[in-house]
């Protein structure tokens, strides 16, 4: 849900429902109808409003290629905060072990190091 400051989109001072001076202020004043809660205005920020997470898939932060080989089937593996060179190595195993990363796309990681000359092609 999208949370835009009290009449955004009516002036253009407030620039019209996007930007930096549109965004969420505090209800404040005497009869303001959004913090009374009155029906038919603008829902108000409040807890509860947060999206759910899927609770099925459990994800694992890969620091090391080690951590690869202790992913299960329905676990996601995500790559954590690492080097080039250490990423390499884990995507490389992620591919041997056909695991696949969430957050990266191993092949067209690899095909850009390629092109870049930065690793060189393995002969199978």
């Amino acid at each position: 849900m999208k949370f835009l400051r009290r009449n955004a989109k009516r002036f253009a001072k407030f620039g019209k429902g996007k930007g930096k001076k549109a965004k969420w202020r505090n209800p404040t004043g005497r009869h303001n109808k959004i913090r009374e809660g009155k029906k038919g205005y603008p829902a108000s920020v409040k807890i509860g409003y947060k999206k759910t997470k899927v609770p099925n898939e459990k994800k694992i932060i890969i620091m090391n290629p080690e951590n690869l080989e202790k992913t299960g089937k329905k676990e996601k593996a995500i790559v954590g905060n690492v080097g080039k060179k250490k990423r390499i190595e884990i995507v490389k195993k992620a591919q041997d072990l056909k695991i696949e990363l969430a957050n990266l796309n191993s092949k067209s990681f690899l095909k850009k190091l390629y092109k870049e000359k930065k690793l060189k092609e393995d002969k199978k």
